[in-house]
């Protein structure tokens, strides 16, 4: 008899167990970006002030603004608000895609490190106009050159 009380208890254990497994997968699956989005925004907001923040909106098939610039180097912070739909945003060169919950704003945080034009585009379907919604990134490439050996145009008409 005490065997079978032993099985009994490791039973119920095994479904405590599984149970739990159960709520904590529901819950990652239900709000994985949430936990990004904040261990991201504790970080930046640590950081600096040194933070382009970029406030956008997802609206039917476009994103406002549509085009993007930044600075090469910079710390990206991007606010996004979706208005009408879920949406989502990615831009495939920087390993960013998001889904942005309808009515929530999201923050997308980044720094641009390659200079060039990257496009992005909604990564999650929205309707027939959905593969339309798209925008760009120009991350305009910083001179090298140190500020002393950058000619400055006062210095230059200042004798005459």
């Amino acid at each position: 008899m005490g065997g079978s009380k032993d099985e009994m208890n490791r039973s119920d254990r095994s479904a405590i167990v599984v149970a739990a497994l159960v709520v904590i997968a529901v819950m990652v699956s239900r709000f994985p970006m949430r936990a990004a989005f904040t261990q991201d925004a504790g970080a930046a907001t640590n950081a600096s002030k040194d933070v382009k923040e970029i406030r956008i909106t997802a609206k039917k098939y476009e994103y406002d603004p549509g085009v993007i610039t930044v600075r090469q180097g910079e710390h990206v912070r991007l606010i996004i608000t979706a208005l009408d739909h879920d949406h989502g945003f990615k831009i495939d060169a920087y390993h960013i895609d998001e889904l942005l919950k309808k009515g929530e704003q999201g923050m997308i945080e980044f720094t641009a490190n390659e200079s060039g034009t990257f496009p992005f585009q909604c990564s999650h379907f929205c309707g027939l106009g959905h593969k339309g919604m798209k925008g760009e990134l120009i991350v305009e490439r910083v001179s090298q050159e140190s500020p002393e050996e950058r000619p400055d145009a006062s210095a230059q008409f200042s004798n005459r």
